[in-house]
């Protein structure tokens, strides 16, 4: 029987860059402090909101160990080391695992669009060739493809296959992978706004964007549906309803990294193809940051 990585809510932290475009580690340092005194369960180094996909794999593992190293095994650290190449992947992962990283989070393999037997070896030959607890992470609006039920199904039973960031947004997913999987293939909201409904369904948590902004407010969420008081969780997500939508306003993760740089944090530059949003849409975030009290009004 497998036990969770984590419950509760996990921060996909952003990765700050210098104006030279480098990793600023000691900023990222600061973030993953505020982060633990916040109370995230969990860090998501070099995700999708880490910009893993601009970075080089010596970038990813330096970034990696020094999330090890600052974290210092109060919260596990989960590294994304996912790739549309399985050798590629299987490499990052292998790369993390020295770092030092808790798990691996393995977004399915983009632009190749590869059947669900594609995906079915994919994955399998990473999780033979790491040590490590691994996370997959079905975000189909990103990369194209899905993995279905059925897949996870088989996966499920692989030792390190840990679960699923489940960020399809089809709840109808979730219940049939509920259905056909053990109770130890986890689930976890790939959505900041459907973790108490994927709750409800026997998730146990998420992993964050939001939580770069209000990481004590999503844990107490997690916390709530893991007590079965999805009654005052409900309440919660509802209440936080207009700062997601204003943190996707554009592609994650241009509008949490401005949010933080609204918020006084050294986040730097986005690198290329992401650049800055839009006037009217740094407005709106502006204003959604001051109407939740995280800013004070100009």
């Amino acid at each position: 029987m497998k036990d969770p990585i984590f419950t509760g809510s996990a921060v996909a932290i952003v990765t700050p860059f210098t104006r030279e475009g480098a990793v600023d580690l000691p900023a990222l340092g600061r973030l993953l402090e505020e982060q633990l005194q916040g109370g995230t369960d969990a860090i998501v180094v070099c995700g999708t909101t880490g910009e893993a996909s601009t970075m080089t794999p010596r970038e990813r593992e330096q970034a990696i160990a020094y999330c090890v190293e600052q974290v210092r095994g109060r919260v596990p650290v989960i590294a994304g080391s996912g790739a549309n190449d399985t050798k590629t992947a299987l490499a990052l992962s292998r790369n993390a695992q020295r770092a030092g990283a808790d798990g691996v989070l393995l977004v399915t393999p983009y632009y190749n669009k590869a059947n669900q037997e594609g995906l079915r070896r994919h994955f399998l030959t990473i999780a033979d060739g790491v040590d490590l607890p691994c996370i997959l992470y079905n975000v189909p609006t990103r990369t194209g493809v899905s993995i279905a039920p059925e897949t996870y199904a088989t996966l499920a039973a692989h030792p390190n296959i840990n679960g699923v960031k489940e960020a399809s947004g089809d709840l109808g997913v979730v219940q049939r992978t509920r259905n056909l999987c053990d109770e130890d293939f986890f689930i976890w909201s790939g959505n900041d706004d459907q973790v108490v409904p994927l709750c409800a369904l026997g998730g146990v948590g998420v992993i964050s964007v939001a939580a770069n902004l209000v990481p004590g407010q999503m844990h107490r969420m997690v916390r709530l549906c893991l007590e079965n008081d999805f009654a005052a969780a409900g309440k919660l997500q509802l209440w936080l309803k207009d700062l997601y939508d204003a943190l996707f306003c554009e592609v994650n993760p241009i509008p949490v990294k401005t949010a933080l740089q609204l918020l006084g944090k050294d986040t730097g530059v986005l690198r290329l193809p992401l650049c800055p949003p839009s006037d009217a849409h740094r407005r709106q975030i502006r204003q959604t940051l001051v109407r939740y009290g995280l800013l004070a009004e100009a």
